[in-house]
């Protein structure tokens, strides 16, 4: 049994097999999906999905989050958090806020937009006492000193980590989850140190699907199923065996998410 504890499902990669892709994260052995929100309208979007699928016994079951993505902070309406809100309060399968975060990579965001939003979406998530799902790039400064500003009030997971020591300590100190993409797979990737280090009970897997892909698929769009490879690549890393890795790193996503059966 496996968790993909990010994904984007409602992306437009996957209007033309939706369900088949589901369908073959089943027979991959991942039995529990997070389905990720970037903006209002794509929240409502999970929220559907969530509806239309979660009654088909042949498919994982799904979970869904709600938020807004830094690349978007610079476009939402000055409603819409007020409306994921309300959605997260509203389906019983909303298990998490997010994402939110920085992003100082691209900047397609002006900073003290990203800024004021990812911390409006911490506040958000200590009201509702839901986890929070955070992107951080090139911003782990930033990122650290919204973290420390809530401490223990709020919990949280940085999602595709690819930080520094200094960030991944904060979260460490403070409780937090951390999560692994197919970026783990890429033959530059060199912070190996740093997942050797994560105790288990704080680490995750996931895909990011439709982005991110796995070696040997890199360069193709990346799916569910292929969280597999993620797990398999983190166990090669940390000198475990992949099925331990499968299984701890699932019962921290059923734990963090609090995906009940």
């Amino acid at each position: 049994m496996l968790v993909d504890s990010h994904c984007h499902l409602t992306d437009d990669a996957f209007d033309g097999d939706r369900s088949e892709a589901l369908l073959r994260a089943r027979a991959a052995g991942v039995e529990r999906i997070v389905v990720v929100a970037s903006h209002r309208v794509d929240a409502e979007r999970v929220a559907r999905l969530l509806d239309e699928a979660g009654s088909v016994a042949a498919f994982p079951r799904l979970w869904g989050t709600a938020g807004i993505h830094p690349h978007e902070a610079g476009g939402a309406s000055p409603g819409d958090l007020a409306a994921i809100r309300g959605l997260i309060g509203t389906h019983p399968r909303m298990v998490a806020v997010g994402e939110t975060g920085l992003d100082f990579h691209y900047d397609l965001s002006p900073r003290d937009v990203q800024e004021a939003l990812f911390r409006q979406h911490m506040s958000l998530a200590e009201e509702l006492g839901l986890p929070v799902v955070v992107h951080s790039r090139n911003a782990d400064e930033a990122t650290a000193r919204v973290l420390r500003e809530w401490g223990a009030r709020v919990r949280g997971v940085l999602h595709c980590y690819t930080g520094g020591g200094a960030l991944l300590d904060t979260a460490m100190e403070l409780g937090w989850m951390v999560s692994f993409t197919g970026i783990v797979t890429f033959k530059k990737y060199a912070a190996q140190d740093l997942v050797r280090g994560i105790p288990r009970d704080r680490l995750m897997v996931e895909t990011d699907a439709p982005y991110l892909a796995p070696v040997p698929h890199r360069g193709r769009r990346n799916e569910p199923a292929l969280v597999v490879r993620v797990a398999e690549e983190l166990a090669a890393i940390r000198g475990e065996d992949p099925e331990a890795v499968m299984g701890y790193t699932s019962r921290n996503a059923e734990r963090f998410f609090n995906l009940s059966p």
